[in-house]
């Protein structure tokens, strides 16, 4: 059981659902991308998704995409995320970090030593946005071997036998991506998340976390009612966009924050009323 494991599991335990917020490395220009990180484990992430900045971010919507481009412009690469990662780990030996991102820069890199490099550095976990259950396994088994959960996304049409088959390659958590489109969207259904929710858990052992379209406090706390968790990324990364010449490490603790309360809140609500 690996950092990630343990959290989502204490989590559980508490009756707490976990906040997840993404940012991507590198980004924003100029700021501390280890004191960013430490700043949103301040103000109540339970994990964080950290992107591999990628050229062609199929699944990603405009804002998560121009902070990959923004980073690219600065030469960021997968070597300098790792650096990040080990840098943070001196302070931090405990919040679990994942790395969000798609396959070619790994690919490019080699699995096996990909895999050795990343656990060595800190990472718990990855999620490749284009790596399908069918052609997993030569990726997912060195992931495995070194300690890493490999994490796969589920969308709203994602049929029965694909879930079956996701679900025989997936660890640490499942990624619901809660509407179709692209990153930073905003046509959320509450009700119908949640109906789909309780679909996923029906096939899937592991925790669910809901992303793509939750935008603010009210958002998230509906969705963690069924959800076991929420990811937030595109309305953080703009925040920070918008930031007015604030530290970015201010603006990201000013936003995620008043998330956690009212995440946790609603836990209580929940717990109270059972």
């Amino acid at each position: 059981m690996n950092r990630l494991d343990r959290r989502l599991a204490d989590l559980a335990r508490q009756g707490r659902k976990a906040l997840v917020p993404y940012v991507a490395a590198g980004d924003p220009a100029g700021e501390d991308s280890v004191a960013l990180l430490h700043a949103l484990v301040e103000a109540g992430a339970d994990v964080i998704e950290l992107g591999v900045p990628f050229s062609d971010p199929m699944a990603d919507g405009p804002t998560v995409a121009q902070a990959c481009e923004r980073a690219l412009e600065h030469g960021v690469c997968l070597s300098d995320v790792l650096d990040i990662v080990s840098t943070f780990r001196e302070r931090d030996p405990d919040t679990p970090i994942v790395l969000m991102g798609y396959l070619n820069p790994i690919e490019s890199m080699g699995y096996a030593r990909f895999a050795e490099a990343a656990s060595q550095a800190g990472v718990d976990g990855v999620l490749t946005v284009d790596l399908t259950p069918e052609e997993a396994p030569d990726v997912t088994s060195p992931l495995r071997s070194a300690g890493l959960a490999p994490i796969f996304l589920a969308a709203p049409n994602t049929r029965e036998p694909r879930l079956d088959a996701i679900a025989r390659e997936a660890a640490g958590y499942l990624y619901y991506v809660s509407l179709k489109g692209v990153t930073g969207s905003s046509r959320l259904n509450t009700d119908e998340v949640a109906a789909r929710v309780d679909v996923l858990k029906a096939h899937i052992r592991i925790p669910v976390l809901v992303g793509f379209g939750i935008r603010d406090a009210e958002t998230a706390a509906v969705i963690a009612e069924t959800a076991d968790g929420v990811v937030i990324g595109s309305a953080l990364i703009q925040a920070m966009v918008d930031r007015g010449g604030r530290p970015a490490v201010d603006v990201a603790r000013d936003f995620l924050a008043p998330i956690r309360a009212a995440m946790d809140a609603g836990a209580q609500t929940s717990g109270n009323a059972a």
